[in-house]
């Protein structure tokens, strides 16, 4: 599955925090803020949520782009500490 991961860090201690882990789960820096990775286990996205949950505050943003997920593309945000969860289909 492909994983993206777009971050938004509260400070620069939570951005070197937040890419170490990264790099931890085989991410790729892409540019700054983005990461990706083509060869990501949907069974390893639960840790890594709970490892960012971990580790932010209610100050930073992250979204993770996921596809194919059941033919559909799933973006899933952090914002105040809550993890939302948006499904995007194909029109019919």
């Amino acid at each position: 599955m492909f994983v993206s991961v777009a971050l938004d860090p509260g400070s620069e201690e939570r951005a070197r925090e937040l890419a170490d882990l990264l790099a931890q789960y085989g991410f790729e820096k892409i540019q700054r803020g983005l990461w990706e990775s083509g060869l990501f286990h949907p069974s390893s996205l639960d840790r890594l949520k709970r490892d960012i949950d971990r580790i932010t505050d209610a100050f930073d943003r992250i979204r993770i782009f996921q596809y194919p997920v059941e033919g559909t593309l799933v973006i899933s945000s952090l914002k105040d500490k809550k993890w939302r969860r948006l499904i995007v289909r194909p029109s019919t």
